[in-house]
């Protein structure tokens, strides 16, 4: 019997880098989740939004005037960007309801749906076609949804709810800003998301006449939505050009078990097997779909 090659040690370096990235992703989701929890009490959605955005916009800023990126800003095309902001922020506003009213664990389980309705949408809003493959990835990703949701009246919450609305509304920002992205520049994007969705926030926590303004003690966690944010789609971004997706998906998988401890030892949450399973099953489709994408390809 013959034993397969090593891969070669440049392969494996960017394997390790892909993931250390990635661990930085995944620990900027979870301290977002962590103070969004934390300002909850305090502010509303909206508000969490309309600060979050405020300091998003000041770092895109900051670093568009540092690396120059100011030339790359274009306003041509406004509805591709209206259209992907206004799905971000009905997502992460949903998300950062769902993180006050059900445990982390089932947020993020239902959140990792998020590939699955990209695949379904795909054809409709990119053109791509629905392969067998694709489709079968979306009804296993369906079967780990209704484990974790565990549909009936008293489980079928608004937050079970809210948070897998959430990830349609993250698969509708996906699918635009993989159109914004054939023209577009990444400073571009980010530039128009953080002003647009300062002005939803401004339209959205404004309406009853008060917008509430941050105490002292939750102005660090405002702060630490903010950049963890920007630096978890920054991490995402750099590990998925160092590696394939195959590679960095089961890294992002990491979050699950890891925000399930926090709930345990912050905020006494039980771990549910069945949330686990679910999630384990939602996984598992999107890898299939991963792994049979990449063999193509390759």
């Amino acid at each position: 019997m013959t034993l397969a090659p090593a891969p070669p040690r440049s392969e494996r370096a960017a394997v390790l880098r892909a993931a250390l990235w990635m661990m930085g992703a995944v620990l900027s989701f979870s301290s977002m989740a962590v103070a969004g929890r934390a300002v909850s009490f305090e502010l509303d959605t909206f508000e969490i939004m309309l600060y979050r955005s405020i300091v998003g916009f000041v770092i895109v800023l900051g670093l568009a005037a540092f690396t120059g990126g100011w030339i790359t800003i274009t306003a041509r095309r406004p509805g591709a960007h209206l259209l992907r902001n206004l799905c971000h922020f009905t997502g992460q506003n949903l998300w950062f309801y769902a993180l006050t009213v059900i445990p982390l664990a089932q947020v993020f389980a239902l959140e990792f749906t998020a590939p699955l309705w990209v695949l379904i949408l795909s054809p409709l809003v990119l053109g791509e076609r629905l392969t067998p493959m694709r489709a079968l990835a979306a009804v296993i990703g369906f079967t780990g949804i209704l484990i974790v949701a565990r549909p009936s009246p008293e489980t079928l919450t608004a937050g079970t709810l809210a948070a897998a609305a959430a990830a349609i509304g993250f698969a509708g920002s996906i699918l635009m800003t993989k159109r914004l992205t054939r023209t577009e520049t990444l400073t571009c994007i980010l530039f128009w998301m953080t002003l647009m969705q300062i002005a939803f926030g401004v339209i959205c926590a404004g309406h009853d006449g008060a917008i509430a303004l941050p105490s002292p003690a939750t102005l660090p966690w405002l702060g630490l939505i903010g950049c963890a944010g920007l630096v978890a789609h920054y991490c995402l971004t750099t590990a998925l050009s160092i590696a394939p997706a195959t590679v960095v998906v089961p890294v992002d998988f990491l979050r699950l078990p890891l925000i399930a401890v926090i709930g345990l030892l912050v905020y006494g949450e039980q771990i549910e097997p069945a949330v686990i399973l679910g999630a384990a099953v939602i996984f598992g489709a999107n890898y299939l779909n991963l792994w049979s994408e990449t063999r193509k390809r390759y």
